[in-house]
């Protein structure tokens, strides 16, 4: 029998039907969904898809996209072989973001209108919690020269704006410097980047790298490596510039998505710092000012201002896999989202209660700890 092949459809195609008559279905995975997606589309991921686990509304048109139209192009065809009238979005979710950003660049109003959200409507989600952070962990301090880095994303593109405001403010002397690392984007995704910062008044520098080039061939942890490497650039690139401090977008969840997969996959027990002294660059700090705010929160700012950002934008993304530290990790990161989810159902207090947990570690009762590469063990004051 030969292989069904589902039609390509552009969005301008898409655009024409009745919403009525289709549905959006992204098929990238839940973590990718949630970092941003078409409007009204529903997350089945491929895989969910080929195993013939999920069940359509009947008489619906099908429209599969992913990042790319890879992923979606396999999932339409399997579809189409079992009788569903299915296509696969051309250029998918990045050529309708490049599109979609295109005229919103040269929007001040609107670019107010985000920033007045930040002083209103979010500040108690938002602009409160980034200043607690900033004070209980002395993020912040007189003098500073803090490289803001942005990845492209929800979470990097919120603190930029943070940043901006606590600088308007204006409490204490402090410089930033808004960083961009290209390493090799493709050239969708910069422009993203770019229209992105242009649309919220943000004025980033980029600097370019090779490292997605290097890490690409690499088979055993790619992004493991990738990350660290697009780290070391960071710190180099922030130190060339006068910085003292690199700040990254980690949140509130990845603080304690990230304690509990080090307890269950990684046998330790260990969490995200709110800010660390690098290793390799003398003098140089990392500080997280969104370890408060819910990652929830930042996407009701996003949504409320129909904001769109890219996910990590790799080599491995832009052909529709996903981003990996060691083959499972994302799945493992969804793993541990979906358990603390399921966890809340019955203790709403389960998020908070893992946080504080790494604030109200006792001792008295650990049978053994590390502290400045020493193992310690109980039976030594027992």
């Amino acid at each position: 029998m030969p292989k069904q092949e589902a039609p390509e459809i552009t969005w301008e195609e898409v655009s024409a039907r009745d919403p009525a008559s289709i549905i959006l279905v992204d098929v990238r995975d839940e973590i990718a969904y949630q970092h941003g997606s078409l409007p009204g589309a529903v997350c089945l991921d491929r895989d969910t898809i080929l195993a013939d686990a999920v069940t359509l509304p009947a008489g619906k048109t099908v429209i599969c996209f992913c990042m790319w139209g890879v992923l979606s192009k396999e999932a339409a065809d399997h579809l189409c072989s079992k009788g569903v009238c299915a296509y696969s979005l051309k250029g998918g979710y990045a050529q309708w973001l490049r599109r979609e950003l295109a005229h919103e660049a040269e929007d001040t109003e609107r670019r107010d209108k985000i920033e007045e959200s930040l002083r209103r409507k979010f500040h108690k989600e938002l602009f409160t919690p980034f200043a607690q952070a900033v004070c209980r962990y002395n993020l912040v301090e007189p003098g500073d020269k803090i490289a803001v880095c942005i990845s492209g994303g929800k979470d990097s593109m919120l603190m930029a704006k943070l940043f901006q405001e606590l600088k308007r403010h204006n409490k204490f002397p402090f410089e930033l410097v808004f960083l961009v690392m290209d390493p090799g984007y493709s050239p969708v995704n910069r422009a993203v980047i770019e229209s992105n910062a242009k649309l919220l008044g943000v004025p980033i520098q980029i600097f370019e790298t090779d490292i997605f080039e290097s890490v690409f061939h690499v088979e055993k942890s790619p992004c493991y490596l990738c990350a660290r490497m697009r780290r070391g650039h960071l710190y180099h690139q922030a130190q060339q510039l006068g910085c003292n401090k690199i700040a990254l977008g980690h949140h509130y969840d990845d603080v304690i998505e990230t304690t509990l997969m080090s307890m269950l996959y990684g046998a330790e027990v260990r969490t995200m710092m709110p800010k660390l002294h690098s290793q390799n660059f003398a003098g140089m700090e990392l500080i997280r000012p969104l370890y408060l705010i819910r990652e929830d929160d930042i996407k009701r700012w996003r949504d409320y201002h129909h904001l769109h950002f890219i996910q990590c934008a790799c080599k491995f993304t832009d052909s529709c896999t996903t981003c990996h530290t060691d083959g499972t990790t994302s799945s493992k990161r969804l793993e541990i989202k979906n358990l603390i989810r399921r966890m809340k159902q019955d203790n709403p207090q389960v998020e908070s209660n893992l946080f504080k947990s790494m604030e109200n570690v006792n001792l008295d009762t650990v049978i053994s700890y590390r502290k400045g590469g020493k193992t310690h063990h109980f039976l030594e004051e027992y």
